[in-house]
């Protein structure tokens, strides 16, 4: 079964089949990586542009990876070394890119929307790695990915994402895909990172960490922010850890094992000590690994791939 898009834009608009289809496709990959050979023919004669008007380390290397398992010809484009600095527009950019006869486009931006704009203005398959604070599918797809290889399914899971909700691309792609799969969501937070209304998507709102932590499956932890934000929004990173920061001693309160989870970087000893992040409840290094799968399966797909894999 293909993917109903030719695009990956964002999972508000993905369906939930088509995250069952991804899901599943990634199993298959997620074993290629642990094969002695790891490479497969299957976007043999393919071009990928790694289009990152960003700084990224972790989603750039996945991605860069998954291309080379997959055998795609990849070209990584970087803005700061571009005639963007010459005042080049992104669509003009990329329109140029494209008559080179490229197949792909991975796109990281730091305006909301730059990936919907680009599926309007290119033939070539669109995959969003990041817009702004609005959406980074991929992350999410991981996260989901991740979730269920540890404990079975996603429905009926309570997953709680804790930190800077606002600024967070992460969080926002975390809900879309987690509610369409049947989990629970709890945000927690302080109340100046945690958007009005958000409770619309179907969400529910803690502002007190140690209520969560009895409830929760999982935790999924978010960096705090701080270029993104333009004020300060909590007194200190001190006070911020002693109120929510995630730490052993805070586990103690859980009624049952508890997932770990962050998609990166860390700030160890702000939203989560480090004997946490280290603890054998943490999967965090599996995210990164599942990652690399995942978006093998989102590459095979959105090229027009079958969800059965060889």
């Amino acid at each position: 079964m293909a993917l109903q898009s030719k695009h990956l834009l964002g999972l508000d608009g993905t369906t939930r089949e088509d995250i069952v289809t991804i899901l599943e496709t990634a199993k298959s990959f997620r074993e290629v990586l642990d094969r002695p050979i790891k490479r497969l023919p299957t976007l043999q004669g393919k071009t990928v542009v790694n289009l990152f008007y960003e700084p990224s380390t972790r989603t750039r290397i996945s991605f860069e990876l998954a291309e080379k398992r997959l055998s795609a010809d990849i070209v990584s484009f970087s803005a700061s070394n571009s005639s963007v600095k010459k005042g080049e527009t992104l669509i003009d950019t990329v329109k140029n890119i494209e008559a080179m006869k490229i197949d792909m486009v991975v796109v990281r931006h730091g305006s909301p929307g730059a990936p919907h704009l680009l599926s309007r203005a290119l033939q070539s398959h669109i995959i969003n790695a990041g817009d702004g604070g609005h959406e980074h599918p991929t992350q999410a797809l991981l996260d989901m990915f991740t979730i269920h290889q540890k404990l079975g399914s996603l429905e009926g899971k309570t997953v709680g994402l804790v930190g800077d909700i606002s600024h967070s691309r992460v969080a926002l792609s975390n809900i879309y895909g987690l509610r369409k799969m049947g989990a629970r969501i709890i945000l927690c937070g302080p109340s100046t990172l945690i958007p009005r209304e958000i409770e619309k998507l179907g969400v529910e709102i803690y502002f007190n960490i140690d209520e969560i932590i009895p409830q929760v499956d999982v935790l999924n932890i978010l960096r705090l922010q701080l270029e993104r934000q333009r004020e300060a929004l909590f007194p200190s990173l001190r006070e911020y850890h002693n109120y929510f920061g995630i730490t052993r001693e805070r586990l103690e309160n859980a009624s049952k094992p508890i997932l770990i989870m962050h998609p990166g970087p860390m700030n160890r000893g702000i939203e989560i000590s480090s004997d946490v992040a280290d603890s054998e409840h943490s999967v965090i290094l599996e995210q990164v690994t599942n990652g690399v799968a995942v978006r093998m399966a989102v590459l095979y797909l959105v090229a027009g791939g079958r969800s059965e894999t060889n």
